[in-house]
C-alpha cells in the first residue's frame, strides 16, 4: 500500500498502512508507558518486601516495552521523534493508553485485579502478535509475551489468595472487579487504524481476542471464588484521545523534568 496520503473520487480521507502502524505502537507503547508508571508508584510502598520487589521488577518490563514500541513509532513518524519525545513531550489529548491502565492503584486488591485484566489480555493480544507481518512488531511481541507470562501467573495467584482468603480480602477483590470492569470494553474496541493493518496481516483482531481473555477471567476468579461482572456501560474515548482526569495528573509528574529542562542532556 502506499504511505502518500489517498483521497478516494468523493475526497474522503484514506488512512495509509504507514499511518495506521504510527498510531498502532503509539497505543501499544502508551498502554505500556502508563501501565509502568502506575506499578512503579508501588515502589517501597508494597504490601511485603517480595511484593514491592515484583510490582517494581513488573513496571521495568512495562516500561522497557514501551521504548520499544515508541521508538517504532518515533521512526514511522513525520517528524521523526525519539521515543522520549513521544514519552515526555506529548499532551494529554496526543496519548492513546487505554482508560484502565491510567486509574489509581488504591489499594493492592484494585492493582491486582486490574493487572489479572490487563496481564490476561496482554497475554493473548502479544501472542497473536508473535505472527505479525510486522517483523518488528513480531519480535517485540515475542519478548514480551514471555515477561506477560509472569505477569498473568502473579496477578492469578494473588487473585485466588485474596478471593478465597478471608471475608474482608473478597470483599475488596470482588469490588475491585466490580469497579474496574466498566473500562474493559474499550480494550476490544477496533477502528480504522485496526482494519487497515488486519488487512495487511500487521494488527490483532479483537473480536477472536475476546473470548479467550473472558473465558480465561471467568476460569480464575470462579477458581477464586469471585463472579464477573455482568457487561454494561461501558467507559470509552482514548481511541480519540479522550481520558479521565487521573493522565493528566500522571504526566504532570512523570514529564516535570523534561519540560523544565527541554535541551537537557542526560
Amino acid at each position: 500500500m502506499s504511505c502518500l496520503k489517498a483521497l478516494n473520487k468523493f475526497n474522503v480521507y484514506i488512512m495509509t498502512q504507514t499511518e495506521a502502524l504510527y498510531h498502532y505502537t503509539l497505543r501499544l507503547g502508551d498502554n505500556s508507558l502508563i501501565s509502568g508508571h502506575r506499578l512503579s508508584e508501588w515502589c517501597s510502598r508494597g504490601p511485603i518486601l517480595e511484593e514491592d520487589l515484583a510490582l517494581t521488577n513488573m513496571a521495568l518490563d512495562h516500561i522497557g516495552r514501551a521504548q520499544a514500541f515508541l521508538k517504532y513509532a518515533g521512526e514511522l513518524s513525520e517528524k521523526k521523534q525519539t521515543e522520549d519525545d513521544l514519552a515526555y513531550k506529548r499532551g494529554e489529548r496526543q496519548f492513546l493508553n487505554n482508560l484502565i491502565t491510567e486509574l489509581p492503584n488504591q489499594d493492592f486488591a484494585f492493582t491486582i485485579a486490574r493487572q489479572l485484566i490487563i496481564s490476561c489480555f496482554e497475554f493473548y493480544l502479544y501472542t497473536e502478535l508473535c505472527n505479525s507481518n510486522d517483523p518488528i512488531v513480531a519480535g517485540i511481541s515475542e519478548k514480551a509475551v514471555k515477561e506477560v507470562k509472569y505477569h498473568l501467573a502473579h496477578a492469578t495467584d494473588w487473585t485466588c489468595r485474596l478471593g478465597d482468603g478471608t471475608e474482608l480480602s473478597h470483599q475488596k477483590m470482588q469490588k475491585a472487579l466490580n469497579d474496574i470492569w466498566m473500562f474493559t470494553g474499550e480494550l476490544f474496541e477496533m477502528d480504522e487504524t485496526d482494519q487497515v493493518l488486519l488487512k495487511a496481516g500487521i494488527a490483532a483482531d479483537m473480536t477472536l481476542i475476546k473470548p479467550l481473555w473472558y473465558n480465561h477471567l471467568k476460569q480464575v476468579t470462579t477458581e477464586a471464588g469471585l463472579k464477573l461482572p455482568e457487561d454494561a456501560y461501558m467507559q470509552s474515548g482514548s481511541r480519540k484521545g479522550i481520558h479521565t482526569e487521573y493522565l493528566g495528573h500522571i504526566l504532570s509528574e512523570m514529564q516535570y523534568l523534561q519540560r523544565a529542562y527541554p535541551t537537557a542532556q542526560w
